[in-house]
């Protein structure tokens, strides 16, 4: 096997014997044909639609199978032969349709390396922005515009013919389809859960039976809560669920009871000790040892031998059942801990609804910089930097933060900012989620437009750490947006080559963290 999609690839290089995520050889070949076949499908696919047609159901397959192949998503055999053999289903059947010749497979050795790390690095954005549409598409929510890109995109990459500035010019796009998506997704969940708004989330248990959601996918959770009204379950909100509290329509449930544990990368040790069921809605899994008997897997994410919640079928909710039994069976919660809370809701809607306040704070000297610290967590050393970076800024600074790298600091104490007789603003705020990227774009673009700048003219500092493929294509949205300036870490990925990595570094100015003091001298002066 050889795979170095992600930031804790061995050695900074490459898994080539078994994934640190965990992933097995035999995964990692089932997953590389399946991406293999959706680049073939895409020729076929591309080929239709420049004929004006359209395949709805190669479309949104599309976006599952390469969901299927995020790092920490699936993980089960099984599953990904059945991906595989469906996927391979409707390649021969579009083959049929448009009579389109199947190039042969690339062989990664054969390529010139700044050729080949920029196909990467589109492979990986077009995965990160196929998990978002993915759930965009659940709560109803679809652009031609994306699927069209996907077809596009991936039959290029099906070939060895592009030259390095078409694909470029395809990674900039990348990320301008990833903004659609994640827009679509903003969308999706504001119109279903309403726009969410501050709130103070219990991070310390309640006494009582209990059921632990991780993932992203906030229906799932609804569901749930719905399914386990009245049954006397607290249900407990885990990693990127944790801005689930902020939505009105997901507050309203009264044993919707806190937000657990830390980031994804501690859930072996922190899911052990969790004394009731456990759901994983979509991506971040790891080996469930000890506790395999009591967790779940839905969506996309799957795990070898543990039980799987089917889709819906014809709009029906899922059916929890199982999730709901085991939970029964387990001891809960022996009794509540003392209450300790932290701030959530955060969301562009929130913020700018007191955007002259904030702007009138700036020219008033109150906020001195804005910095938006987040991104992915992960294992690896070198991400405690972003601990002492947070505890670091200056008192009269901002700190917007989004995705699991909050889990860094959420906790910590950092005050408020009195910026009228009568707002103290938090000086953490939580925008949410990492496809909440859309609503940190939109907070920078308006206060850009009240100074009368770009974003690159605010007193704002974006510093990133990255995991995955949905930080990858959020990072192609930025640039595509001209966003410069960005610090990027614990470590540059693997797959650019030097060449590549300089010139995003010429044209966009992207530099690697170095020290918190370092960096912070040069930001602030």
């Amino acid at each position: 096997m050889f795979c170095f999609q992600c930031e804790q690839t061995a050695s900074c290089k490459g898994c080539t014997v078994k994934g640190v995520c965990g992933k097995l050889p035999s995964t990692s070949a089932l997953q590389d044909e399946i991406v293999q076949t959706v680049k073939e499908m895409a020729v076929c696919n591309h080929a239709l639609r420049q004929n004006g047609k359209k395949d709805t159901a190669a479309d949104r397959l599309t976006l599952e199978l390469l969901f299927a192949t995020v790092t920490n998503v699936n993980f089960d055999d099984n599953r990904l032969s059945e991906l595989l053999r469906q996927a391979q289903e409707l390649r021969s059947r579009l083959q049929h349709e448009t009579g389109a010749a199947l190039p042969p497979k690339i062989l990664r050795e054969t390529l010139d390396e700044d050729i080949h790390s920029l196909r990467e690095l589109l492979l990986y954005g077009i995965k990160g922005t196929a998990a978002y549409a993915c759930h965009a598409l659940i709560l109803g929510k679809e652009d031609d515009a994306v699927y069209a890109f996907f077809a596009k995109a991936l039959a290029v990459l099906a070939q060895n013919m592009a030259a390095a500035d078409e694909l470029l010019a395809l990674n900039k796009e990348c990320g301008q389809i990833n903004f659609k998506a994640m827009e679509l997704l903003d969308a999706g969940n504001t119109e279903h859960f309403g726009h969410p708004v501050p709130a103070a989330v219990r991070i310390t248990p309640k006494a009582g039976k209990a059921i632990l959601v991780s993932g992203h996918d906030l229906l799932d959770l609804e569901e749930l809560l719905i399914q386990t009204g009245g049954k006397g379950i607290n249900v407990y909100t885990h990693g990127e669920m944790l801005p689930a509290h902020g939505y009105p329509q997901l507050k309203k449930y009264p044993h919707l009871a806190g937000n657990y544990g830390s980031a994804w990368q501690n859930q072996e040790k922190e899911f052990a000790v969790f004394p009731g069921a456990i759901l994983m809605t979509t991506n971040c899994i790891q080996n469930p040892i000890s506790y395999a008997h009591r967790i779940f897997t839905t969506g996309c994410v799957a795990w070898n031998g543990v039980k799987h919640i089917p889709d819906r079928i014809s709009g029906k909710p899922k059916d929890f059942t199982p999730v709901i039994e085991a939970a029964l069976q387990e001891s809960g919660f022996a009794a509540d801990e003392q209450e300790q809370t932290v701030l959530t809701g955060f969301g562009h809607h929130a913020v700018l609804g007191i955007a002259d306040k904030v702007i009138a704070a700036v020219k008033a000297g109150k906020i001195r910089h804005f910095f938006l610290i987040g991104g992915c967590d992960g294992a690896k050393s070198g991400r405690n930097y972003y601990t002492e970076l947070a505890e670091k800024i200056p008192q009269d600074c901002v700190i917007l933060t989004l995705a699991c790298g909050k889990y860094r600091f959420h906790k910590h104490s950092f005050g408020s900012i009195d910026i009228d007789e009568t707002t103290a603003l938090p000086r953490l705020l939580d925008i949410g989620q990492c496809n909440d990227a859309y609503s940190a774009i939109r907070i920078a673009a308006a206060l850009a437009e009240a100074f009368d700048t770009d974003v690159n003219g605010l007193p704002l500092s974006l510093i990133l750490s990255w995991y995955e493929q949905k930080a990858v294509c959020i990072l192609l949205t930025l640039l595509s947006l001209g966003i410069k300036n960005i610090r990027l870490g614990p470590s540059l990925p693997a797959f650019l080559s030097t060449n590549i990595l300089n010139i995003l570094v010429d044209t966009f100015g992207i530099a690697p963290i170095t020290s918190p003091d370092e960096d912070l001298k040069q930001i602030l002066g």
